[in-house]
């Protein structure tokens, strides 16, 4: 090889080389660019919710009552009105126990059920947490299963301004739904004392509702009750307390 060609071919060679470094350092920088870490989104700061404990105690000797029914709703919905038609809802829980057609009412946002039936003296507590933007009222219902249509409970009570650490108590007298006459024959009370029929959509009594008058039972005159003087209650019949906790 001649000289002149000898040293073409190392200008070409460092030429080569020079460009091979420029090459290698830009790939370089661009895999340092592809390996910075992006910043983290930035994290959500979690809505504290208002908590709440509701108790409810029964005062009666021997009415058991079903499984509470907590119902969260709007403010504007009532759950009953006296001297009004009770609602088909209403109906079947005053007769059988059975809340769950409230969870399909207009205005209903949630129903929340106690554990099972609330035995005389006993007491049972049902907390709600809520997001600032989900309080509004809430009612409790429950039936005195040892009668044909007896209900107790809270009908719209609001949560707005009650305070962290304060605490609300209601008593409740017994309701009747007016939907099933007062018989107290076998096969009509769907309780222990008896065990018979639940909801009968058929409403044969005064068709609104009202305080009840109460039990009057076999030892008391009634031939055809199968209820003792023990099922009678006075009022109030249940204790209601709303305890604000955060």
């Amino acid at each position: 090889m001649s000289i002149i060609k000898q040293m073409t071919h190392k200008r070409l060679t460092a030429s080569m080389v020079i460009a091979t470094l420029f090459s290698l350092s830009a790939c370089s920088d661009n895999g340092n660019d592809s390996m910075d870490t992006p910043e983290p989104p930035p994290v959500p700061v979690p809505v504290p919710t208002q908590d709440y404990r509701v108790t409810v105690t029964n005062l009666t000797a021997n009415q058991p009552m079903s499984p509470i029914a907590l119902i969260r709703h709007q403010a504007d919905m009532t759950a009953w009105q006296t001297g009004a038609a009770a609602s088909l809802p209403l109906e079947t829980l005053a007769e059988s126990g059975d809340s769950a057609g409230f969870a399909d009412m207009e205005g209903v946002d949630a129903l929340v059920k106690g554990q099972g039936i609330l035995a005389p003296g006993m007491k049972e507590s049902i907390e709600l947490k809520l997001n600032p933007d989900e309080v509004a009222s809430i009612s409790v219902l429950t039936m005195l299963v040892n009668t044909n249509d007896a209900f107790a409970g809270l009908n719209s009570m609001s949560l707005a301004d009650l305070a962290v650490n304060a605490t609300v108590t209601f008593n409740s007298i017994a309701y009747d739904a007016g939907t099933e006459a007062n018989s107290e024959a076998k096969g009509t009370i769907p309780g222990p004392a008896d065990g018979g029929e639940g909801f009968n959509a058929t409403r044969d009594d005064v068709d609104r509702v009202h305080a009840h008058p109460g039990v009057i039972s076999a030892d008391d005159g009634l031939a055809d009750s199968v209820l003792s003087a023990s099922h009678r209650f006075d009022n109030p019949v249940l204790t209601i307390s709303i305890e604000r906790l955060r």
